[in-house]
């Protein structure tokens, strides 16, 4: 996996377990990515400031700062590239902490290391151009518009600041408006592999569009209780 022009995809490894930052490194490096480690939270910010990844991999329980907060500086300073999280807990709330902090994927510890690969693999095809993907830059559904070039999304004039996770998702419901969608399709074409089941996330990332997206006007996303979801333009005011 490149980018367009032929460079290495830029990740950087954030674990305070050495030997398991050695195991990743050396396996995304068999796979061609340029990789850069970080054992603590302090290294990771001074990291990236440095590597520009195209994404992270973010250990939760880290000597100094937590994961998230680490995540949070990131975002502060400007860092928007798409975070997979590793944590050792494996309830749901435990894993909804570090999305709501702005993270995009989690794998719990033990994992399964071609498990991991895909999903960042899956977090780099929806972030880093390959190649075009629509006849054009802008998509527009009533008057939301999504400029893919860009990145930057805005609905009657007003701009909404979206996560990688979240710009993708929407993306795939505009390129398809007024269809039904169901979450393991969604799943399926967004986050581009299989999450065994959990398609709560689907859930969890429309919500977070509906309240950036929806409170700018009439409802756009709609639910179709017991099958999906649905995009389309605003019904007008009467």
């Amino acid at each position: 996996m490149t980018h367009a022009d032929g460079s290495a995809v830029r990740v950087l490894l954030v674990d305070d377990e050495p030997a398991l930052c050695d195991i990743l490194a050396m396996a995304l490096r068999h796979e061609g990515w340029d990789v850069t480690t970080a054992l603590t939270g302090r290294e990771a910010l001074r990291a990236a400031k440095i590597s520009v990844p195209d994404v992270i991999v973010l250990d939760v329980m880290l000597p100094d700062l937590d994961g998230t907060d680490v995540l949070i500086r990131m975002r502060e300073s400007g860092i928007a590239a798409p975070v997979l999280f590793l944590t050792a807990k494996d309830a749901l709330a435990d894993r909804l902490v570090g999305l709501n902090a702005g993270g995009d994927d989690y794998v719990t510890k033990p994992f399964d290391l071609d498990e991991l690969i895909a999903r960042l693999q899956g977090l780099v095809r929806r972030t880093v151009r390959v190649g075009a993907e629509s006849a054009g830059p802008i998509i527009a559904v009533g008057d939301l518009t999504l400029d893919e070039e860009s990145r930057e999304v805005t609905r009657a004039g007003v701009y909404i600041e979206l996560s990688p996770t979240e710009f993708e998702l929407l993306r795939y419901l505009m390129h398809n408006p007024r269809r039904v969608h169901g979450k393991l399709h969604l799943l399926e074409q967004v986050w581009a592999y299989d999450y065994g089941g959990k398609s709560t996330i689907v859930d969890l990332y429309i919500s977070y569009l509906r309240r950036k997206i929806d409170v700018l006007g009439a409802p756009m996303i709609h639910t179709v209780r017991g099958i999906g979801y649905l995009l389309k333009p605003a019904a007008p005011a009467e």
